[in-house]
């Protein structure tokens, strides 16, 4: 047996090596964080070259500023939720006939987004439809709800350690709302999304959010990838139940400032930078199952979730950072637009249009692809 002396050496030896280590960690995501904030500054400088001498379209007095959402003051952040909740209240336009549960103008968005999914996710089309449907979501936000505020997204980067530490789950008025109750020795949810097939780990939550803003607010539509379904199993049909998160410490750690530089910075081209945002675990998965809970784990009705659209305007905006870059990355399509070409379609093209249901006529890839051009007029920062 180890004596008192070299006991406490040996403890004392891991615990040196234990906080050597979380130093190297934290170092490396500092480092990777200074050189998110670098891209982000050529990002703005790009944008603001780009509108310099501009007299017409999107100029200077047009543009829209995109906030963090933890930089947003709290009176702001209720007004968000406040024309959330409005959304969430008014008649659908949508037709009970195609959408049997449909209820609201909320429901009319998450629909477009289930109808949509077999061919906007794992395609050529994945960045592109999102950045106008988020666009459309603000949109509803400013000309029904009276929102005037800044659309914000969700830099997971900030708090990938402890989500719960954010003010996005924080649960007070002036927040998305609360992560949902624990509920221990839950089973993890088996999902079937895209005809890949996966199980999502139970974790720090699982029931249905009780504090902040949404604690009220009810899901009409889905499942559509898990159990149980209800009816038609599309997720379409009428199913009321309360929202439920189920943050996840796991995939959150799938979000660090080192894996935003992976994805900026290792992928030149656009299939290369799209193919990794969508891996298995990369970013957008990973923001999603940080949410998780129904609808969040759903790859069709996730949109139910309204962290959904603060979610996708981080995914945007690390897009807009790398259109930035290489003297401007834009006009570049691939791939085709059915997820994972099944069934198997023609290659997509800047003229190739994108569908919205109610929400919009459809629009061209072209016209969506810069943040300062076509219907567009904001900036990230």
């Amino acid at each position: 047996m180890l004596n008192w002396s070299v006991q406490t050496l040996f403890f004392f030896s891991l615990s040196f090596l234990a906080v050597r280590a979380d130093g190297e960690v934290n170092n490396t995501q500092a480092a990777a964080a200074k050189q998110i904030r670098a891209w982000q500054d050529q990002y703005n400088n790009y944008i603001f070259e780009a509108l310099a001498n501009r007299t017409s379209g999107c100029t200077y007095d047009k543009l829209q500023y995109r906030r963090e959402w933890s930089s947003l003051s709290p009176k702001q952040r209720s007004a968000y939720t406040t024309a959330v909740e409005c959304l969430q209240s008014k008649p659908n336009l949508i037709s009970n006939i195609r959408v049997p549960g449909a209820r609201t103008r909320f429901d009319d968005v998450v629909a477009t987004h289930i109808f949509q999914s077999p061919y906007i996710h794992f395609s050529g089309i994945f960045l592109h439809w999102h950045r106008y449907y988020t666009y459309l979501y603000d949109k509803l936000l400013r000309t029904e709800c009276g929102y005037t505020g800044p659309q914000p997204y969700w830099d997971w980067t900030l708090t990938y350690a402890d989500p719960l530490a954010s003010k996005i789950f924080s649960g007070t008025a002036d927040s998305m709302g609360s992560n949902g109750i624990y509920i221990p020795n839950r089973n993890g949810t088996f999902t079937t999304a895209f005809g890949r097939l996966r199980t999502i780990p139970a974790a720090t939550g699982g029931g249905c959010v009780t504090s902040g803003p949404f604690q009220n607010y009810t899901v009409n539509l889905g499942p559509a990838s898990y159990e149980p379904r209800v009816g038609s199993g599309t997720g379409l049909d009428y199913n009321p139940r309360c929202l439920k998160r189920d943050v996840s410490l796991e995939f959150s750690h799938n979000l660090k400032p080192s894996d935003v530089v992976a994805l900026i910075g290792s992928n030149a081209a656009l299939e290369a930078f799209s193919g990794f945002f969508e891996t298995r675990e990369g970013l957008h998965a990973s923001g999603h199952f940080t949410i998780g809970g129904d609808p969040g784990n759903d790859g069709f009705v996730s949109a139910g979730d309204p962290i959904f659209y603060l979610h996708h305007g981080q995914v945007d905006r690390l897009w807009t950072i790398w259109q930035a870059l290489g003297g401007g990355r834009f006009g570049e399509v691939f791939g085709t637009s059915t997820a994972f070409n099944r069934p198997p379609s023609p290659n997509v093209t800047l003229d190739y249009e994108l569908q919205y249901e109610v929400l919009s006529e459809p629009v061209t890839m072209r016209s969506v692809d810069s943040t300062i051009d076509g219907p567009f007029c904001y900036i990230y920062i």
